[in-house]
Order: structure tokens, then sequence, then C-alpha cells
């Protein structure tokens, strides 16, 4: 563990007993009178200086760049302990996150893409950005090493020059230093909050993306703790997410109903190609409860390895496994349980099931079981030399003794059974296919079989390589659309396509705490208002009022003080605010100031105060975070905005429009010329009927406005 870029010595267990414990803080108290501890006292933009102020680090005064100020907060991990690189006992696990005050005024990316992609690019710029990150080296931004742009070379802050390659190091390098490591992708976690409360988590990465401590749900446990203590108003998180090198918003989508980031309340935000929530969910339910006999029958065609396991797993099981989301909710469960399982045998790990025997819930009499599995004696009797027969060829050589369900239970039992006098069966799996194999061998085979499990022996159960190796085929066969088996009746298949690519496009989810609603418990006798401005000048067709904010008053405050706290507080939070001075109070406008507040509204209402922003052509281009650009979506699929995916405008009317849409595939380049199917047809339109016929014209492009978004998806 590094902190500060100096080598961590053993930290003695007294002073990390001080510290806060990252897999508890803030630790959840049941005691109403401290119900600070575990959720905000106040809006964000008090509340986060309120706790820099009382758990970080401050940064030294003689900082080098006031407007990237960096703060450190020291946890200890549980009682996690790191081995010393020196060899001697270990010492506690301890975590530095750093939180970074950006002044967004001076910053080298005023406007935030974040925001805009999630439907927030209406909000005016804020004055403040702070960013949340864990680095994965153990490292802090605020250390005294840095990296030298020229050889890459560790640097102390103190040195004027790189030993290495003899590079001058300038105050411009090591603010490049800091600007990179707030884009740097491998953070274990990367959260960044506007100082209206909006914000964005933007990287989670847990052991399988590189960390040595965290789990990813021990950063997301802390993350949303977090929020809750600040005050944070609403996180969106762009799931991009992979597990096992699968797109993972597909695969716990089918499993769960919802995304990963769901299990801590994120729900659908913003869906790409205008995607809406009512079509996610039916997209989740129309690809989960595929049943699985849509692909077991497909008439009098060969068999295939897809067939084989989902066969396979559905023996497996001790629940009827029925559709995709039977499926691989218990392949998900099989791989948990065998990485985490202490019980190995020959490198393999086998699944503790219930103890009771599959044969009590079925339907099948012993009579049943013994004539498929004379059946089977016969064709491995039938068998020369020491040649084994695979699941397949022996599932298929007795497929009309019985049903498949019994078929695959007799072969998932064969093994050890008495074939005849001094002949055992004998099964064993190939390393590389993952399948079974079956033949009979003399004397009597030792068979170690728990009575309580229904699988295989553990030697022959599945490895964690093999399950994974199932995973991916089969996540790739009946999930991904660019790689999803075909399969009879087609109708089937075409909507499990459609649902599938409709899961892969909606990556944008979003979770609001709603903090306002605890408040009333922590301030009972303050007034809380949230206050919305509305500016007497509205010269943009896109502006928007900005979200109301929190206002908190003392319980004699006027309509004076109440005006005075408005305008204090949007210029706090808001650089288009600056200058801005609330006027009037929306409602009230006879009322003089003086009447206190409480005779007019309630101790918690919503209010609405009119201003004017006084030099406001200076600050103009902080109107919205989407920018000063004027730019219009419209898309054939009904997107009306920036939803984050490709797109390409068209060279004659300037409209926007996504590639896939156009019909010009990820994999291709964008053409140096396009002009859009609306204008193509306006134009020759216009060249038949002449620049006298306008209703004709006009009428030929309505049509084409009708026709030309199938023209688009199905490009001939």
């Amino acid at each position: 563990m590094v902190v500060n870029g100096r080598p961590a010595k053993r930290l003695k267990r007294r002073v990390t007993a001080d510290l806060n414990d990252f897999l508890t803080f803030p630790a959840a108290s049941g005691d109403s009178s401290t119900v600070s501890a575990s959720s905000a006292s106040g809006p964000f933009r008090t509340c986060v200086r309120n706790f820099l102020s009382k758990h970080a680090l401050s940064p030294p005064p003689s900082s080098l760049f006031p407007h990237l100020m960096t703060w450190q907060i020291l946890f200890r991990v549980g009682d996690f302990t790191v081995a010393d690189n020196d060899g001697s006992s270990p010492s506690p696990a301890v975590v530095c996150l750093d939180v970074v005050e950006e002044d967004v005024s001076r910053s080298r990316s005023i406007y935030c893409d974040q925001c805009r992609v999630v439907g927030w690019s209406s909000n005016p710029v804020c004055t403040k950005r702070y960013h949340f990150i864990i680095k994965a080296d153990g490292n802090s931004i605020a250390g005294y090493n840095k990296t030298c742009p020229g050889c890459s070379d560790t640097l102390h802050l103190s040195e004027a020059r790189c030993k290495s390659c003899n590079h001058v190091m300038t105050a411009e390098d090591i603010e490049d230093w800091i600007y990179n490591q707030l884009e740097d992708t491998t953070h274990l976690l990367h959260g960044v909050v506007h100082a209206n409360g909006f914000g964005h988590l933007l990287r989670v990465n847990g052991r399988e993306s590189g960390s040595r401590l965290l789990s990813g749900r021990h950063i997301m446990n802390f993350w949303d703790r977090l929020c809750k203590i600040l005050g944070v108003r609403k996180v969106s998180v762009t799931d991009v997410s992979k597990k096992y090198g699968l797109e993972f918003r597909l695969l716990h989508a089918v499993t769960n109903g919802h995304p990963w980031y769901g299990d801590w309340g994120y729900e659908f935000g913003a869906g790409s190609f205008a995607l809406t929530y009512d079509a996610y969910r039916m997209a989740v339910d129309n690809l989960s409860s595929l049943p699985l006999s849509t692909f077991l029958s497909q008439g009098r065609k060969p068999r295939t390895r897809l067939q084989d396991l989902i066969s396979f797993y559905q023996s497996l099981s001790e629940r009827e496994l029925v559709n995709i989301r039977d499926l691989f909710s218990f392949l998900m469960t099989l791989i948990h349980d065998v990485h985490n399982s202490p019980s190995r045998v020959d490198g393999f790990t086998y699944k503790k099931h219930q103890s009771y025997d599959t044969r009590a819930l079925c339907a099948w009499t012993n009579k049943d079981i013994a004539r498929v599995e004379d059946a089977m004696f016969r064709v491995l009797r039938a068998v020369t030399g020491p040649n084994w027969v695979s699941w397949r060829a022996l599932r298929g050589a007795v497929c009309k003794v019985g049903p498949p369900e019994l078929l695959d239970y007799v072969l998932k039992e064969l093994k050890g059974k008495q074939a005849a006098e001094g002949l055992v069966v004998n099964a064993r799996r190939i390393p590389d296919s993952g399948a079974m194999e079956f033949r009979l061998e003399h004397g009597n085979i030792p068979l170690t079989v728990n009575k309580t499990l229904n699988c295989f022996p553990a030697s022959n159960y599945p490895s964690e390589e093999h399950l994974l190796r199932d995973l991916r085929y089969l996540y790739e066969a009946m999930l991904h659309p660019q790689t999803m088996a075909s399969y009879v009746p087609q109708a089937k298949r075409d909507v499990a396509y459609d649902s599938a690519r409709t899961l892969l496009d909606c990556k944008q989810f979003v979770k609001d705490y709603q903090p306002e609603k605890f408040l009333l418990a922590s301030k009972p006798y303050a007034i809380q208002l949230l206050c919305e401005v509305d500016l007497m000048e509205h010269s943009d067709e896109h502006a928007k009022n900005p979200p109301p904010e929190l206002l908190i008053l003392s319980s004699d405050a006027t309509i004076s003080d109440l005006k005075l706290e408005a305008s204090k507080v949007f210029q706090d939070v808001y650089l288009l605010f600056k200058r801005y001075q609330a006027e009037e109070l929306v409602g009230y406008g006879g009322v003089v100031d003086s009447t206190q507040v409480k005779l007019l509204l309630g101790p918690a209402e919503f209010v609405r105060v009119r201003g004017k922003c006084f030099g406001k052509s200076s600050l103009s281009k902080y109107r919205m975070e989407r920018g000063v650009e004027r730019w219009t979506v419209d898309c054939n699929c009904g997107a009306k905005d920036d939803d984050g995916e490709r797109m390409l405008a068209c060279d004659s009317c300037s409209v926007w429009q996504h590639t896939r849409c156009t019909g010009i595939q990820d994999s291709e380049a964008v053409p140096l010329k396009y002009v859009c199917l609306r204008c193509r047809y306006a134009s020759q339109a216009m060249k038949t009927t002449g620049p006298c016929k306008g209703k004709t014209a006009n009428a030929a492009v309505g049509a084409a406005g009708v026709g030309y978004g199938k023209s688009l998806a199905n490009p001939v």
C-alpha cells in the first residue's frame, strides 16, 4: 500500500484503530437522535464541505493548483491485513480516498458529457465538481510522487528535472498529470458529484478488474453509504461492465430482472435509440422467460452441442429448469459455489445440494429406470476394446427407450452401476470439451458418491474452467444478438433477438436518493423549502429552470430572508447565477418582505422565486451542460437528443442521426459526405414537381418521412 507516493510503513494497531472502517463507514445507528450518522444533515453543497472538514486531511495552503484541491481520507479495511515487503508480520490494510474539488470555471472541461447523455443536459453548469477516487495502485493523487511525461519514471514533487531523461518538469506537466488521473479508467472507484447534488458513477473495478483487496460489492456498498450521508440527489451510471468477459447488463438482467447496479436501487434512466422503460421491462420478460423446450424441440435435425448442454444442466439441477432465466441463474450459482467452496477433489469443486433424492420427485418408476439402464448396458457391451462411448452417442442409441429427461437422469447416475458379472460402468470427463464418456471395465470400481448429492461424483463434476466455458457458449448461443443460434420457430428467435439488443442498448441507470425526505427527521423545527427560480428573461428555447434547491431557514425567517438565502444558494451552486438576485416570491406579490415565512408556508413546501442575472452576457456559456453549440437530433428511431451512441450529421440539413439507424454498422467508417433520406426525398420531389408545386412537394416529403425510417432500418 502506498500513500502520498511513499511506501507505507506498517501501521500500528492503535493508529489504524482510529481510522473509520471502509466496510461499514458510516456505521448505521438505530438511535433516532443520531440519524445524521447514516443520512444527510443538509443539501449536498453544505454536507460535502462539512464532511471534508471533519474527516479529510486538508490540502496544503501552498497548493500549486487551487482549482484542483485534493483532500485525503484514510480508511482501514475491516480486519484485513497486507504483507510488508520486508517480510515482517502483516500490517492492517488501509485504503485512501481522494476527493478532488474541481473549480469548473477554471477547468479544462467545462461541460459534462455524462449529464448530456443521461438527460440532464439542460441543467446549468455548476460551480464545483467533486471527484471521489480510490486508485488501483494504492497511491494518492495528492501524493509527493508524479510521473515524468518524458520517460514515465517516478519523480518527487520537489524535483524540477528528471534524472533519467533530463526532462524539466513544469507546472503544466503536473497539471496534465492530475487531469490524467481524473480520466484514468483503472481506478477502483471514481464518482463525480456536481455542486447541485447530481452525480455520476464513472468507475467501479473490483477483484476481476485488478483489485487485490476490495470486491465490487465492497466498493458499491461504500459508495452508496457515502452518497446518503452527503445528501446526493441523483446518481447516474453508464453500465458497460463485464463479468467473465461477457456484457453483464445483459446477463444480470436475464438472471435477476435488473442490472447489477439495481441491487443498490439504480433503475432505468434513459435508453439509447429512444428506448423507454416499458420497452426495457418487456425485453427482460421476453428474453428471460423463453422456454428451454424451444431449443430442445428441433424436429429430426441432428442433436447439437447447445441441446446437449441444456440437457446436461437440467439433469444436474435439483429444481426443474424451464426457461432461460432458470438455466443461467443455475449456472451462475454453480460458478459462484465452485469458486468459493473449500471442498475440492482432484482439482474439481462440487456443489452441495439439498439432501433428498430426485427420484422421489419424478413420475418414473424403478421399472422405467431399469429398462433404460439395461438398454445402455447393451450398447456398452457391444463396444469392443478400450473404446469410450460419448454421452451424446449413448443417449442417441437409446433415444426411443424413454423420454429425454429420463435418459439424462440415468446417464447422470450411470457411473458405478453393475452392468454384468464382473463388469462395472466407468465414466470420465474429456478435459478439452467437458463432455462425458462411458465404458465397461472389469472388476469393482470404487465409487465415491455422496448420497445427499444430486449430481455427478465430485471427481466428475464440472470444474470452474468448464463452467465458465459453458457459460460463454450458452451466452453467445442464446443471449447475444450477434452470435445467437438459429432455431425454430423463427418468430420466437426474432423476439429474443430484439429483446437482447434492447437490453444491450439500455446503458443509463439512475438512483434517486431523495435526501429531502430524511431531513425532516433531522431538523424538525426548521423551515425547509424546495426553491425553484424563474429567470425574467429566457432567450434560449432549450433553456429550462435549474432543479430546485433546498433552503433551510430558521423558524422566524422572513420573506426578505428567503429571497436573500435563495440568491446566496443559487450563486453558490451555479456559475450562471453568480450575479443573481431574487426579487419576487411568485404568488405572493402583495406581501411585504418583513412578513414571516411560517405565516404563509408550512415547514416543508415548494416555492418559486423570480429574479434577474445581472451581467448575464459574460456568463451565458454556463447556461447548460450541453454547451453553447446548437445541434438538432431527429433520428428515425425517435431519438431527439444525444444518447451517447455514434451519430452523423446530414450535410444538407445538419440534423444528427444514429449511424446504425442509417444502415452504417459500428464497424464501418462514417462517409465523408452524407445526405439523409429526408433531404434526398425532398430534393427528388422538387425536381419532379418543380418549385411552384409547394403543396405537392411537401406531401412527398411527408410521405418520405413515413417510409424513410423503414428504409433506414432495413437498407436495400
